[in-house]
């Protein structure tokens, strides 16, 4: 990718530490080796117990880039701390760095560029090679982990992210960068996120309301697997299964929770993104459709005649095929319409 005759903008590397000490080393040593190196680093400690403080000051004193460590006095979790170290930078554009991978060298060139090419995206991220504690590759990607297909990258592109990240989050907060500017959108992160997702999520759902969120299509960095992550890998996880012979034996409620569960978190990120971005923005259509067809089915009245139509209507527009976990077989969301229909 060529560069641009713009000035180089002021880059800033995010980085959350606890009880990271393991494995900084070998992440700070990939900074160094950065083809474009970061104008600063803030690390935000959340209360560590090991010596990474420690190392974390020792290593400033020879670093060729400004670097600032702060310390929350007692852990905050995730959510608030990447909060905090993405308040605290003064970059252009902000790289979120975790405390225990390797990037490769191209990565910062490669999305401060992609950046500098496309002024209206917010937020970059890239696909990241899976790897065990020792940085031995596992033989796979993150992308491939959390089911990013090569189906949902087209419709991504097509301006159907909010849709993609409804089905799951496909975006790794350390291989994410953002611009300072898209602060004023998603700062404050909401600490619980509705739908169980965390900060990277977050970031990405915001970005993707407004369609300006996009992605490099190769890893940039190394991601370690291990068992002392205080998150790790969450693929998507795919809904319980109700055989046929048993829906018509459950508590109506029973069945009716899950729909009523998603519409209300449904509702509730809608309402946050309005106040964020406005509730036109271009890219919650999708988060506005899905509502419209968890409403329905948590509303479907108990006369069953009164529900043939909006079931019909959803299901041979497709919605059931659309809203149906990836891993669902053909038979799944015609199952879903007759258990609709006759529950």
């Amino acid at each position: 990718m060529a560069t641009t005759s713009n000035p180089r903008p002021r880059l800033s590397v995010a980085l959350c530490t606890y009880n990271g000490a393991a494995h900084l080393r070998e992440q700070w040593d990939s900074l160094l080796a950065q083809e474009w190196l970061p104008d600063e680093l803030v690390v935000s400690d959340d209360a560590s117990t090991d010596n990474t403080v420690a190392l974390l000051q020792e290593l400033a004193q020879t670093a060729p880039f400004a670097v600032v460590v702060r310390q929350n006095e007692q852990a905050l979790g995730s959510n608030k701390n990447f909060g905090i170290a993405l308040a605290a930078c003064t970059g252009d554009l902000i790289f979120i760095c975790d405390q225990d991978d390797v990037w490769f060298p191209a990565k910062m060139r490669l999305m401060t560029e992609y950046f500098m090419q496309n002024p209206a995206v917010n937020v970059v991220f890239a696909d990241a090679e899976l790897a065990d504690e020792q940085l031995q590759p596992l033989g796979g990607t993150f992308w491939e982990k959390v089911r990013f297909t090569a189906s949902e990258r087209k419709d991504w592109q097509r301006g159907q992210a909010m849709h993609v990240l409804l089905n799951g989050n496909r975006v790794m907060g350390c291989a994410m960068a953002l611009r300072a500017t898209f602060r004023r959108q998603a700062l404050p992160i909401p600490d619980p996120i509705p739908g169980g997702y965390i900060y990277d999520g977050w970031l990405a759902l915001v970005a993707a309301a407004t369609q300006s969120i996009r992605f490099i299509e190769q890893p940039l960095q190394r991601y370690r697997t291990h068992g002392g992550q205080q998150m790790g890998i969450r693929p998507p996880e795919a809904p319980p299964t109700v055989a046929l012979r048993d829906r018509f034996g459950r508590d109506r409620d029973v069945k009716l929770a899950p729909f009523r569960q998603q519409e209300t978190e449904l509702k509730t990120l809608l309402d946050l993104f309005s106040q964020r971005v406005g509730s036109r923005a271009a890219g919650l259509s999708p988060l506005q459709h899905r509502l419209a067809h968890f409403h329905m089915r948590a509303s479907l009245p108990t006369n069953r005649l009164l529900r043939l139509w909006p079931v019909a209507e959803a299901l041979f527009s497709g919605k059931y095929q659309r809203y149906a976990d990836l891993e669902a077989n053909f038979v799944a969301p015609y199952v879903a319409a007759l258990g609709d229909l006759l529950e």
